[in-house]
């Protein structure tokens, strides 16, 4: 199964993401990242989401921000986005039903449609990425449970 996790600029919210769910899915699975826009393409993840990985045991820091293609909704199987402007860009690409159907906010596997945006924590400080961290560790694990 291949898992794509989608935020603005592929530096925060998506990079931990990916981080996260590689440890917890099986080896055949693939996670990666994109961002809906090309501002940080080919950069590293924010320094503080590395630091805030780092500090669960997690290395992103290798990682490099890329653009979201058109190629993407045709390999990936489940498309997870960040928040509902992400989202709608993603859905906006999409060809055809097939392609939209892999399409969904990441925490709306809580089943709490109201909240089902991850925060982006680019504007905060340390606590906010420890906040964000925590939502995408329960998402992931909620992630999970839903399609093993």
């Amino acid at each position: 199964m291949k898992l794509l996790m989608v935020c603005l600029g592929n530096i925060c919210r998506s990079p931990l993401a990916e981080g996260i769910m590689k440890t917890k899915v099986p080896g055949h699975f693939f996670v990666d990242s994109v961002g809906t826009i090309s501002m940080h393409e080919g950069e590293h993840p924010d320094k503080r989401a590395i630091k805030t990985a780092a500090n669960h045991g997690i290395d992103i820091s290798k990682q490099k921000s890329r653009p979201i293609t058109k190629e993407d909704l045709d390999v990936f199987d489940k498309i997870y986005c960040m928040d509902i402007d992400v989202y709608e860009d993603v859905i906006s690409k999409a060809k055809n039903e097939e392609q939209r159907q892999k399409i969904s906010l990441f925490l709306e596997v809580l089943g709490d449609h109201k909240n089902a945006e991850v925060p982006d924590p680019y504007w905060g400080d340390m606590n906010d990425f420890e906040e964000v961290f925590q939502l995408l560790d329960k998402g992931c694990d909620a992630i999970i449970n839903k399609i093993l």
